[in-house]
């Protein structure tokens, strides 16, 4: 009795082989299905179901002797079952191979008892709705086909006249809870696949879940990332949950050693309570708890921000956390403030222009009066007259340049090449080189493009440029002018053998009255960048002591316009 107990649960133990074997395998998440006819999941099951067959036909044996017992049948008919017609087929044939091999029932008629041989038929044609059916229904189809399998083979013996069964006795009793358990596990084993392929479904369901929402993540940080406004977000208690590049960077000019990590692992109001006050920093967290729509205006050491928040609202409508964005308003206040100062300037210069002018008529009234006393006055105060007009006439030369530096109205503007301006005034140039003991060098690109310029304009630039050069050499010394193109810009070079402008003067070179000499205005650099920046060109200042100073003036040109311009003239 007790040997047959150990057969039983042995026979149980290898039938259940192929539950735990194609369970760990479908938990590997190795499976890739390649057909949908015949998926690797299923392939694998009726892999597991031939080893459960193989292992239950080898240790199979027989009860008190007479009733077969290998539960093969099982694997044998949920493999047939879970496949297709082919597979089927082949399950059959090696099911019914390893009872030759490993097991020997009496007679050919035994064995196909013992197999189910005579359900093959039935299982094949049960196979398409078995695939659709719930499963409970399932379990029905495989009990109406294994229950009479399993009891032809519980009455294989009394059909071969052994009548164990005539009495009420122990093996009887065993022999019927055989039946029961066996028809019992069926279901159960219908239950554990589908379990297990329920459970691979839901695992990739949640993995397909998973990458969408990573993706989808992954393109809203690029999306905050592109914005260019620095956004952070935070949850109940303010501990920052999500930041943008943007406002990584803003934090990082105020903690450059925090990482995403550590800032994303703090309250956002300390992020900046070291460079804000007491007052601006409860200010601060009043706004992150209130979880309402705020807009204000913070001071953090020198910078100056626009705070928005927005509350981030649960699916019961509760907020559950905040938005914030942060707008540096610094570079906008000051530009503000510069605007400001320009208006200011500007409204003070026209003024200034206009009371200018309005001096420049009683300042010809005094010279010309004065001219008629000189004539009547003795002769040895001529020197006096000579200083007073002198003093007159350096006040006029005063006012014209400021007159000319304050001018806003449009100047007329014609087609030109920038050597024949050069050229024009290189005899003026010369005579006022020669006066002084020092050369002229002219280097002129006779194939410049040409430009829109006002004529009159830029004749007073080079001798301005040109004339501050002499100054600053010696006798001897040589001026050089050249002119050339560099790219899409048109230059002119007017280069010294001066001493040079140190590094703190060249910052201040353009300032009006500012100037590095003795004598002069301090207005004639300023009127030379006006000049320049009115034909939308720029001028750079290259020094270095004791070697001399270059200036360089450019004018920007379309290289296809001015051709056109150019062959149009020809």
């Amino acid at each position: 009795m007790l040997d047959a107990v150990k057969d039983i649960l042995l026979q149980i133990l290898s039938a259940s082989s192929f539950i735990f074997l194609f369970q760990w395998w479908l938990d590997q998440s190795h499976i890739i299905r390649r057909n949908r006819q015949f998926p690797d999941d299923q392939a694998l099951l009726i892999i597991c179901c031939a080893i459960s067959i193989t292992l239950c036909t080898i240790f199979s044996t027989t009860l008190f002797g007479v009733v077969y017992l290998n539960l093969a049948i099982l694997p044998a008919y949920i493999g047939i079952l879970y496949g297709n017609f082919r597979s089927g087929i082949s399950l059959a044939a090696f099911f019914m191979l390893c009872t030759a091999l490993f097991s020997v029932p009496p007679g050919i008629g035994n064995m196909v008892v013992n197999t189910g041989v005579l359900m093959y038929p039935l299982l094949l044609g049960f196979v398409r709705p078995f695939k659709k059916g719930k499963i409970i229904q399932k379990i029905g189809m495989l009990w109406a086909i294994l229950a009479p399998s399993m009891l032809f083979i519980v009455l294989m013996p009394k059909m071969n006249g052994k009548n164990i069964y005539e009495t009420l006795s122990a093996d009887t009793f065993l022999v019927t809870v055989y039946l029961f358990i066996t028809v019992m596990l069926g279901g159960l084993f219908i239950f554990c696949i589908e379990t297990a392929w329920d459970r691979l479904q839901i695992k990739e369901q949640m993995k397909g879940i998973s990458e969408k929402f990573k993706l989808e993540s992954e393109k809203l940080q690029q999306i905050t990332d592109a914005v260019q406004l620095n956004i952070m977000s935070m949850d109940d208690s303010g501990y920052v949950t999500e930041l943008n590049e943007f406002m990584l960077k803003l934090i990082h000019r105020h903690y450059p050693e925090l990482t995403r990590e550590t800032i994303m692992s703090q309250p956002a109001g300390q992020l900046f309570r070291k460079y804000i006050d007491e007052q601006t920093y409860s200010r601060l967290e009043n706004i992150v708890r209130s979880k309402q729509r705020t807009n204000a205006k913070i001071t953090c050491a020198t910078s100056t921000y626009q705070i928005y928040t927005e509350p981030l609202l649960r699916d019961s409508g509760i907020p559950g956390g905040v938005v914030m964005i942060v707008q540096d308003l610094t570079e906008e206040a000051k530009l503000r403030s510069e605007l400001d100062n320009v208006e200011r300037l500007t409204l003070v210069g026209q003024m200034a222009a206009g009371i200018t002018h309005e001096i420049r008529n009683p300042m010809a009234v005094v010279r010309g009066f004065l001219q008629l006393m000189r004539e009547k006055s003795p002769g040895e105060l001529d020197s006096y007259y000579q200083i007073v007009m002198d003093e007159l006439d350096r006040a006029n030369a005063i006012i014209n340049d400021f007159l000319s530096l304050a001018q806003t109205r449009v100047s007329d503007k014609e087609m030109v090449q920038l050597h024949l301006i050069v050229e024009e005034l290189s005899p003026l140039i010369w005579a006022d080189a020669n006066l002084r003991g020092q050369s002229i060098e002219l280097r002129l690109n006779p194939s410049l493009p040409l430009l829109m310029l006002n004529v009159r304009e830029i004749k007073q630039l080079v001798l301005n440029l040109a004339r501050n050069g002499m100054e600053a050499m010696d006798p001897k010394g040589v001026l050089t002018l050249e002119t050339r193109v560099n790219e899409d810009r048109v230059e002119l070079m007017i280069k010294d053998t001066g001493g040079g402008i140190s590094t703190s003067q060249i910052e201040n070179l353009f300032v009006p009255f500012f100037t590095t000499k003795n004598h002069g205005t301090g207005l004639g650099l300023s009127l030379c960048l006006s000049i320049a920046e009115r034909h939308n060109g720029k001028i750079a200042v290259e020094s270095q002591e004791g070697v001399g100073t270059v200036f360089t003036v450019s004018f920007p040109f379309e290289k296809e316009e001015s051709a056109a311009t150019t062959r149009l003239l020809k």
